[in-house]
């Protein structure tokens, strides 16, 4: 599966390595990551893709307060 926007995906490598993040956009080999609390979506952390690894859960519509993001990555690492 590919990494496109809304998608949640889990870190591979890194200091936030085995985190999960949604995909604010994706740019040129690099994706814009944010999961609400270190990473807002007023500083969201430039990461390359081949240190990202997809899940096969993508969010459809508009990603735009931190506390959507923080419930929805909450529930997915729940398993709701």
């Amino acid at each position: 599966m590919s990494i496109v926007k809304g998608s949640i995906v889990k870190a591979k490598a890194g200091r936030d390595k085995d985190s999960f993040f949604v995909v604010l956009s994706v740019n040129c080999g690099f994706a814009l990551i944010a999961d609400g609390k270190r990473r807002t979506v007023e500083h969201p952390k430039n990461k390359k893709l081949k240190h990202l690894e997809p899940t096969n859960t993508v969010i459809e519509g508009s990603l735009k307060t931190n506390p959507q993001i923080k419930k929805i990555l909450n529930n997915f690492k729940n398993g709701g």
